[in-house]
């Protein structure tokens, strides 16, 4: 948990890559038990152009990353860090929306019913 704070602030605060969208959330980490890997979920609140350039961002910013992690938490070893795509959220956005939608429709044809009655 602390692992995915620390990736957090780092990528909110000390990442100036204009490629990383501003709203890029650390939604899950998975580290190995041995702390050589970590995959690092992230979530890009924009389309699906500004999602890919974030990716490259931390991408090539994955280094130094690595290096400010090791400086903030203490462990045995410091994980190779992946980042990965996760749309979870963005999903769950466009599912409300299309409840929503479908709510809407069936408001109006009940007021549409107790019209004609």
């Amino acid at each position: 948990m602390e692992v995915q704070r620390e990736l957090s602030e780092i990528i909110r605060t000390e990442i100036k890559d204009p490629r990383i969208h501003p709203m890029t959330t650390v939604v899950a980490v998975d580290v190995t038990p041995d702390l050589k890997y970590c995959k690092a979920y992230v979530s890009v609140l924009g389309d699906e152009e500004a999602a890919k350039a974030t990716l490259q961002g931390l991408k090539s910013a994955v280094g130094y990353v690595r290096r400010e992690l090791a400086r903030r938490v203490n462990l045995r070893n410091t994980p190779e860090i992946t980042f990965v795509l996760d749309q979870s959220i963005e999903y769950g956005v466009h599912m409300s929306h299309l409840i929503d939608e479908v709510t809407k429709d069936l408001k109006a044809e009940d007021g549409e019913d107790s019209l004609e009655e």
